[in-house]
């Protein structure tokens, strides 16, 4: 009896134990499932950080409306971003770059470099700026833009460090390395086809020009995408000039609106293009001596007046009061100036400043001390410059050169914000009749709007001009693909 009692039990046990298992089975698949859901959950949420969807957050921009009454109270407050996870793939080599030019002519090479180290899988080094153009500042890139965002923020992408692993720089520093410029307007089966080959031959490969070394057309929608992606969130400035540009449109806006003027008019625009219309002998003979001390500036013969009627020179201080006042830009509206020392100083700044009495810049607006940091380092003044225009009520560049073009494109990703882009070739004609009496003023006036009432940056297409990429319209100026047209369903890039 005690014999079969104990078989009964141990067929009891046996018994439990296979209903204990399934309950088991089940708990597991439980567990395992809450935690994929919270890791999908965290993951999206890092991405919609970066690159949120529109429908539900809004247009991004470099800082948001509502900070600029609450900055203060939120700087204390440390921010805690979720990171994306890290794109894990096979490093093909290193890849460093050498930006030229301005600030927004190194913008938009930082972008196409990201791109193409993604699509080349290989470690980008945190490109270095240039320091020996006209402007010769020293800023490096952790002066100007938040290197650890921009490391972090990409991090799904392409791996990024800010220096090369020691055995590597050692190679560089013996020479071990190779370098060249890339081609410009290059697609991207160049970079595959030819520099992804040396890449992987020499282990590092550093590109000492970057400008305009990527197309505008005729690339995946995916590349397109990553262009944007940095340049609209990879690419934020450090703390402290974004903290000085929320301060600057705090105080703008207590005023009420603001128009944004990049008055091109400066001493090495003026000597580059060769454009002296309005400048005495004096003046015009500093430009020529100047145009000829950069041996890089290639052209030294410029015939002026020629360059002026072909719509090739940045409009004179005189010539944007005129065209603002035909636009029927109100008299007493604020007008930033985002540009360097404008040549010829007040003098050539009068008829300006009589049209429009409240023109105001940087240097007006704030301390002296408040400017110490970014004092003779011109791009940490041009990145302020930046963050004014994008916030403005209107922005009017009086020349197309890299931040007319750039800003332009940041304005349009943020909702098509009103962007007047003069044609300055329609212009100068118009100006020179109406100063010669030719037209009245109400004509001239007129004229001037009917002309310009399509070009204020609402949404179109960019040009496209096969073979023919420097006359074709910028990418970076109108990015189509990453933009929410008007008359297309919303989506989520």
């Amino acid at each position: 009896m005690n014999v079969k009692l104990l078989g009964e039990s141990k067929v009891e046990k046996l018994k439990n134990s296979f209903v204990s298992r399934p309950r088991m089975s089940l708990w597991m698949i439980r567990a395992v499932t809450v935690l994929l859901l919270w890791s999908c959950f965290v993951h999206l949420m890092a991405l919609g950080e970066m690159w949120g969807p529109r429908l539900f957050k809004g247009w991004p921009s470099c800082f948001n409306h509502h900070e600029l009454s609450t900055a203060a109270e939120m700087t204390s407050l440390p921010t805690k971003i979720a990171l994306p996870p890290k794109r894990v793939y096979v490093n093909n080599g290193y890849l460093m770059v050498s930006c030229n030019g301005g600030l927004n002519q190194m913008r938009a090479a930082i972008c196409d470099m990201v791109t193409v180290a993604r699509y080349m899988n290989v470690t980008l080094i945190v490109p270095e700026l240039d320091k020996t153009s006209f402007w010769n500042d020293p800023s490096e890139f952790k002066d100007i833009f938040d290197v650890d965002h921009f490391i972090s923020s990409l991090r799904d992408e392409v791996r990024i460090l800010k220096e090369l692993p020691p055995r590597l720089k050692k190679r560089v520093e013996l020479g071990m390395y190779h370098e060249m410029p890339p081609i410009s307007w290059s697609n991207m089966s160049y970079y595959q086809n030819q520099i992804l080959p040396l890449v992987k031959k020499h282990k590092v490969l550093h590109l000492n020009k970057t400008d305009t070394r990527l197309a505008n057309n005729e690339l995946p929608v995916e590349v397109q995408k990553l262009r944007c992606r940095v340049n609209f969130n990879g690419l934020k400035f450090t703390p402290q000039i974004e903290e000085l540009g929320r301060r600057v449109v705090k105080i703008l806006r207590e005023k009420g609106p603001f128009l944004v003027l990049h008055l091109r008019y400066e001493m090495d625009m003026l000597a580059f293009s060769g454009c002296s219309h309005g400048c005495n002998p004096e003046e015009e003979e500093e430009l020529t001596r100047m145009r000829y001390a950069y041996p890089w500036w290639k052209e030294k013969v410029i015939n002026s007046e020629l360059k002026r009627k072909d719509g090739l020179c940045p409009l004179t201080p005189e010539e944007t009061a005129l065209t603002l006042t035909a636009l029927g830009i109100d008299r007493n509206v604020q007008i930033y100036i985002a540009a360097g020392e404008i040549y010829g100083g007040q003098r050539r700044m009068k008829a300006l400043t009589d049209a429009f009495p409240n023109v105001v810049r940087k240097e007006t607006l704030l301390e002296s001390s408040d400017l110490d940091f970014c004092r003779n380092h011109s791009s940490q003044m041009a990145a302020l410059d930046y963050l004014v225009a994008l916030e403005s009520d209107i922005f009017v560049p009086t020349n197309d050169g890299n931040m007319a073009r750039v800003v332009e494109g940041h304005r349009r990703f943020l909702g098509f914000k009103k962007t007047i882009q003069l044609n300055r070739k329609f212009l100068v004609k118009l100006i020179d009749e109406y100063t010669e009496g030719l037209l009245s003023w109400d004509v001239f006036s007129s004229t001037v709007k009917a002309f310009h009432s399509t070009r204020m940056g609402s949404p179109k297409r960019r040009l496209v001009i096969p073979n023919r990429p420097k006359e074709e319209d910028y990418f970076y100026a109108n990015p189509q693909e990453c933009l929410q047209l008007l008359d297309e369903p919303l989506r989520v890039i």
